[in-house]
């Protein structure tokens, strides 16, 4: 019977484990978290210096029992979830409730950093005490996030929505992108000209010049009569080269990845989505089987914000390099990375555990985004080792009369690194800034030479807005302000997404009418908690609680006395409206915009002596555009209630069809159904799908030959047939966890499903 009780924190893991340590350990999962504040209340006693009140979570009391069952029969017990402050909370909870060894046994914490044979060993056998520290950190973290949430959003349901949501640092990330719209749209296009000359030597290749100085200074193009006027002067001159300057440059390795690194890159070159970066990542941490090997890990742990990498992992990249591709891709010495200011430095950087585990070796056992995302990892570390790549950088000056023209070439002269790791394709904001820089290939070319003008060409461009935040570029400027820390950017991009606050859109997130509105409103009552500077400041906080500088209830107390301060404010005069430089066509007092049951509208601020509503929508520039609406008064046939006639109306929500008896009769006519263009699957049936919405307000579809025909449906229709059953008209599930839509049988117990982008949509 097994002595020792190691618990960790995933299930995935035990599998690993357990075949390093034998028969001696049992190993068990708590299934992430055990206990966390309840769901029902806040949950945190504020007058009691903020001692929360921890319940089971649901589901995991099971978990409980059986774990408090074998740690009666254990001798030691060895506490091993993640090496993190959620994975400390964990340890701390479970060993609260195994009776934190009052029992008798021995209860210790271990971190390992890898799921490999050393690591794990290693661990075991110099195991170590639960960090307080680090433990109340994660508590202090917590408790904010639970006092942000569970007293502002009661706030935003009664003011402006129910189910609407504030959270700590969501809110911040919120903010940071509808200040990123705002700046697009303020922003003014400033005009200006390029000048390129097509230019051949003596020898080919024929090459590209740009203007770039006039009477030996450096000169822009701002209009056309400037560029056009310099055309006009230099048509007919000589062009003849005037300087040549060469130097070597090098073009160092780049660092391994940390957790916002790992993201942002995975974004560029594999497309995916943070969420799905640290998923598979998680997958490839816990283990792999990789056949007569059995589990392993394949990367050490991939929350983290250090550069720092072991001895033993540098020694073997190092030998794998010099092995694979020679001396002169080794540097005389190791690289070693500077982290950025405020890391934590907890852990290694994310890598390998084997060098010699090599991708195209394992790639048989590796699923395709579990090869991708390990392939990044893996060239990513061994690169990082590598010696930089050197370039020829040749610059060629060429006169024309009083005008300067400059054309930039390179040569690789030794790949470096890049030969195993190069760049990644340009994103089409990286491409106009790399046209910008752009390098040619440059013929023989010698000061004095005479060139041949094939071509002068002038070109009118305007500059462009800052660009819309990506997943990658959200995370760079999260971590950049010091906003949240490595485990916590997927989940602050999944928050967001799976809101209402935002919308993606090619990739880019867009602030929608909401999310503009519940920002403003939380910047003008909680100045603080929407305060970049101020996030980063806790962020630092509770840095500073892990590493014992200051105490959890502290930070809490001197949070708490400004927010309760905006809070009770907040209470009193907040509104659930922003007001607009749009008056009332009515009335000529103030329009603000507000948010109903059916969405976003402008509402008169003197109701309710005036209640006129308007829809509305905005211009490129932000600007408010009130939508027409439609003739009040307009007859629109007869009621098939009373006889009278039924007239257009103009409500809250835009114009609908009521009859003219009101109070009387109350009929209404909904408005056109949106037809979705799939045929109604009945036999015998000529109808089409539409879309509709139920009494309690959820979308459902139904054939538009009611009650004729009574087919419904609440899934979204696809036209098809399933290739399995035979079955017309397909079904799309969504979910929010999911990046792709998938197209399923609606057949029950067939079973059939795919990805909506392999479907065929075989409608034979």
């Amino acid at each position: 019977m097994p002595k020792n009780l190691l618990i960790i924190e995933s299930p995935a893991k035990a599998r690993t484990i357990k075949k390093y340590l034998g028969p001696d350990f049992k190993i068990m999962a708590s299934v992430g978290h055990v206990k966390d504040l309840p769901v029902s209340k806040l949950g945190v006693d504020i007058e009691n210096d903020f001692e929360p009140h921890y319940v089971t979570i649901k589901g995991k009391g099971k978990v409980l029992r059986d774990l408090k069952a074998a740690g009666k029969n254990a001798e030691a017990i060895y506490l091993a979830p993640d090496p993190d402050r959620e994975g400390e909370a964990i340890a701390w909870h479970v060993a609260q409730e195994l009776g934190d060894g009052k029992n008798g046994q021995k209860i210790y914490r271990v971190l390992f950093n890898e799921l490999t044979k050393k690591a794990i060993l290693q661990a075991v056998e110099s195991p170590k005490t639960l960090d307080r520290n680090k433990f109340e950190s994660q508590q202090a973290r917590r408790i904010l996030d639970r006092l942000v949430g569970y007293q502002i959003s009661p706030l935003l349901w009664k003011r402006v929505k129910r189910g609407l949501s504030a959270g700590r640092v969501q809110s911040v990330a919120v903010k940071m992108i509808c200040d990123r719209e705002r700046e697009i749209q303020a922003f003014e296009p400033q005009e200006y000209w390029s000048l390129t000359a097509h230019l051949t030597g003596a020898e080919p290749p024929p090459f590209e010049a740009n203007f770039f100085q006039y009477k030996g200074k450096k000169t822009d193009l701002k209009n056309e009569k400037q560029t056009l006027a310099i055309v006009s002067e230099i048509e007919g001159l000589p062009f003849e080269v005037s300087n040549i300057a060469q130097k070597r440059t090098r073009k160092n390795a780049p660092p391994p990845f940390t957790t916002s690194l790992l993201q942002q890159e995975a974004f560029r070159r594999l497309r995916y989505s943070a969420k799905k970066t640290m998923s598979v990542a998680q997958s490839l941490y816990e283990g792999i089987d990789l056949g007569k090997r059995g589990l392993v890990g394949l990367i050490t742990y991939m929350r983290t914000d250090s550069f720092s990498l072991s001895t033993d992992a540098i020694d073997q990249a190092r030998t794998y390099i010099e092995k694979k591709y020679g001396k002169d891709f080794l540097p005389e010495k190791p690289n070693h990375y500077k982290s950025r200011k405020g890391a934590q430095e907890a852990h290694e950087a994310i890598r390998p555990t084997s060098v010699d585990l090599a991708p195209e070796s394992i790639s048989r056992y590796l699923n395709r985004d579990q090869m991708a995302l390990y392939q990044l990892i893996w060239k990513r570390f061994v690169a990082c080792q590598m010696s930089p790549a050197q370039l020829d950088k040749t610059q060629v000056e060429i006169k024309a009369g009083n005008a300067g023209f400059r054309a930039n070439g390179s040569v690789m002269v030794f790949a470096g690194f890049t030969i195993l790791y190069g760049e990644p394709k340009a994103t089409s904001n990286e491409n106009e800034d790399r046209q910008k820089n752009a390098e040619t290939q440059l013929p023989p070319l010698q000061k004095g030479d005479v060139l041949t003008l094939n071509k002068l060409d002038p070109e009118q461009h305007f500059t462009q807005p800052p660009p819309r935040f990506t997943e990658a570029s959200l995370v760079k400027a999260l971590e950049e302000n010091g906003i949240g820390r490595p485990s916590t950017y997927a989940a602050i991009l999944a928050n967001i997404s799976g809101r209402e606050y935002v919308s993606v859109e090619k990739r880019h997130f867009v602030p929608t009418e909401l999310g503009f509105l519940v920002t403003d409103l939380l910047v003008k009552n909680f100045p603080d908690v929407l305060n970049t500077t101020f996030t980063a400041q806790m962020e630092n906080n509770l840095d500073q609680i892990e590493r014992g500088k200051v105490k959890w209830t502290d930070v809490l107390k001197q949070f708490y006395r400004s927010f309760e301060k905006d809070l009770n404010r907040a209470a009193e005069g907040m509104k659930g409206e922003v007001l607009t430089d749009v008056n009332c066509e009515k009335c000529q007092r103030p329009m603000a915009i507000k948010s109903g049951r059916n969405g976003i509208f402008l509402a008169c601020t003197g109701y309710p002596d005036c209640r006129n509503t308007a829809n509305f929508t905005r211009d490129e520039k932000g600007k408010i555009v009130v939508e027409a609406a439609a003739e009040a008064g307009e007859e629109k046939g007869t009621c098939e209630k009373c006889g009278k006639p039924m007239v257009t109306r103009n409500g809250r929500y835009g114009p609908f069809v009521a009859c003219s008896g009101y109070p009387e009769c109350k009929n209404i006519w909904a408005p056109e159904p949106v037809s979705t263009g799939v045929s109604c699957p009945e036999t015998g049936c000529s109808g089409t799908l539409v879309e509709k919405t139920s009494k309690k307000g959820k979308k459902f579809y139904a054939c538009n030959q009611y009650p004729k025909c009574r087919f419904a449906t609440w899934d979204e229709p696809l036209d098809g047939v399933c290739p399995e059953c035979g079955t017309k008209v397909m079904s799309i599930k969504r979910s929010k966890k999911a990046d792709e839509p998938i197209v399923v049988c609606r057949k029950k117990g067939c079973g059939f499903k795919k990805p909506y982008s392999a479907y065929s949509g075989n409608t034979d």
